[in-house]
């Protein structure tokens, strides 16, 4: 896989801090609210992306081991706990015992709810700035590719 690195300008590592900045800031919120509820962060991340699998898809550990990019042994220990907290339910699938499917309780629907409307509202509060240092980073390399073809 070849790595490509574009230049920088002073302009670009101003828009790069403030991305990163902003990032922060979501991500301390959203660890905030994960807390309150008893939760950690890799937790709420499990959650969500067992709602979020893709209609006519089924969630299993090595797909769960992906969307977190982390190891499935990794993923095996938290899907352990989930169930344990009685967030996750698992089923073996019909062709291999071994594999098997997550879904999640009623429990962790009423969690992932509580946390996904107020992640969904900061996300619409912090949009306009989130957007704006995107903008900056897209143009600034936009504009260097025009420079360069003129």
């Amino acid at each position: 896989m070849t790595r490509h690195i574009d230049q920088l300008s002073p302009g670009d590592y101003e828009a790069l801090a403030d991305l990163r900045y902003e990032l922060r800031r979501f991500t301390d919120f959203s660890t905030g609210e994960v807390q309150r509820l008893g939760m950690t962060p890799e937790q709420h991340q499990a959650l969500l992306a067992i709602k979020g699998i893709s209609k006519g898809k089924r969630m299993t550990i090595g797909i769960l081991a992906d969307r977190l990019l982390i190891a499935p042994h990794s993923a095996t220990a938290l899907v352990n706990r989930l169930e344990e907290m009685q967030l996750l339910a698992r089923t073996a699938t019909k062709a291999d015992s071994r594999r098997q499917y997550l879904a999640l309780t009623p429990a962790a629907e009423w969690i992932l709810e509580q946390l996904s409307g107020a992640h969904l509202h900061e996300i619409r509060e912090m949009a306009p700035e989130l957007m704006h240092a995107l903008r900056v980073l897209q143009d600034r390399r936009r504009l260097g590719q025009i420079a360069w073809m003129s």
